[in-house]
C-alpha cells in the first residue's frame, strides 16, 4: 500500500491579543503654597500737643468806681 499523504502546509500562527485592564493607584501630588501678606497700611492717628501762656495785660489808668458805689469809689 503506498501513501499518497500530502504534507501539510503550516502557516505562521496569527495572534489574538485580550487586553484586560487592572486599576492601579498611582498617586498624583498637587502642591499647594499658602502665601500670608501682611499689607501694612497706614492710618493716621492725630496727637493734640497744647501749649498755654500767660499774657499779662495792663489796666487802664482810669478810675473805676464799680457798680453803684460797689466799691466806695476806691481803685481796688
Amino acid at each position: 500500500m503506498s501513501c499518497h499523504c500530502v504534507r501539510p502546509i503550516v502557516c505562521p500562527p496569527q495572534y489574538v491579543v485580550r487586553d484586560f485592564f487592572v486599576p492601579q493607584a498611582v498617586p498624583v501630588i498637587h502642591p499647594v503654597v499658602t502665601v500670608n501678606r501682611e499689607n501694612i497700611v497706614n492710618v493716621p492717628q492725630h496727637y493734640v500737643q497744647q501749649f498755654s501762656t500767660t499774657e499779662v495785660v495792663a489796666a487802664p489808668q482810669i478810675g473805676f468806681t464799680g457798680a453803684a458805689g460797689l466799691f466806695n469809689g476806691r481803685l481796688f
